[in-house]
């Protein structure tokens, strides 16, 4: 009975606090922009409460194991607010010599401190509310551990940001774009739960007492493609750290943009991608280890 009252009050209060930070951010919008459409932003807010019931009635957990639909909903309102507010500041930055010294220089201070506040509250509310959310079947270490991982991959979001702002290409329209996709794609991370774990039974590959190649390899190939070490790997170098390397070697090489943390960062990058890599290696050399144990085990009963 607990349980389930917890369960309920986690749903609850972090679709509350998800449901707050968009409104905050849609409605400064709003006033910042004059502009009334964008209240059609909060149309994934308003929709969390519809996907709570589901999400309730559907699971016994009071999450989806793989993919949190509460968290693509609030994406789906702050990715767009952030978009528009990147780009009302690229034209502001654009706009720049045509203004007044004095008050061009207040303006984007203004609006510098607007979106750089938004976009760093949206990293920390995320964590926060995946701290918030119901478990699911991830154990407390498992959530300590996407929560940790949480704080590094929101640490290289905001940097990809702060790059576009950079002197070089402060007014590049084309960098500006580039940088938002990127960020937008990476921040989609926030809603897959990749630490979770399939455990495929190999007793299907059991037939009186003896175990049959082709069932062997159908097996290490299902355990490829059910295997969280996998998945982890493909998102991590796909969504995140290969696109962000490249990014970075681009405004170096291309663009002269250097600053303090540019070395931190391509190093971090390329060094998340290699041991991405060997872990990946790793499992497959342990996978093709195990089935020829088990071929080998074949053999000696026949």
């Amino acid at each position: 009975m607990w349980c389930n009252c917890r369960k309920i009050l986690a749903a609850i209060f972090s679709r509350l606090f998800f449901a707050l930070h968009g409104f905050i951010m849609v409605a400064l919008l709003v006033d910042h922009m004059k502009e009334m459409i964008y209240w059609t932003f909060l149309a994934g807010i308003f929709l969390l409460f519809i996907e709570m019931i589901v999400t309730l009635k559907m699971t016994k957990t009071g999450e989806w194991k793989w993919f949190s639909p509460m968290v693509f909903l609030y994406l789906c309102t702050i990715i767009p607010t952030v978009f528009v507010m990147e780009l009302e500041y690229l034209n502001v930055r654009m706009n720049n010599t045509n203004l007044i010294h004095d008050c061009s220089e207040n303006v984007l201070k203004v609006t510098s401190k607007l979106v750089q506040g938004g976009e760093e509250l949206t990293i920390l509310v995320l964590i926060i509310g995946r701290w918030l959310m119901p478990r699911g079947k991830m154990s407390r270490e498992q959530l300590s551990e996407l929560l940790l991982m949480y704080l590094a991959l929101g640490a290289d979001m905001l940097d990809i940001l702060e790059l576009m702002k950079e002197p070089s290409v402060t007014t590049n329209k084309t960098i500006t774009v580039v940088g938002l996709c990127l960020f937008s794609w990476a921040i989609m991370q926030f809603a897959i739960v990749m630490n979770q774990s399939l455990n495929c039974s190999s007793s299907d590959t059991k037939v009186d007492g003896r175990f049959h190649s082709s069932s062997l390899v159908k097996n290490c190939l299902l355990s490829l493609c059910y295997s969280d070490e996998i998945w982890n790997v493909i998102f991590a170098v796909g969504m995140q750290d290969g696109p962000f390397l490249v990014y970075r070697l681009y405004l170096v090489t291309r663009k002269g943009v250097f600053n303090e943390s540019m070395t931190f960062f391509i190093s971090k990058n390329i060094l998340s991608v290699a041991i991405q890599i060997y872990r990946a290696i790793a499992f497959l050399y342990h996978e093709s280890r195990k089935m020829k144990k088990l071929q080998q085990s074949q053999i000696n009963s026949e």
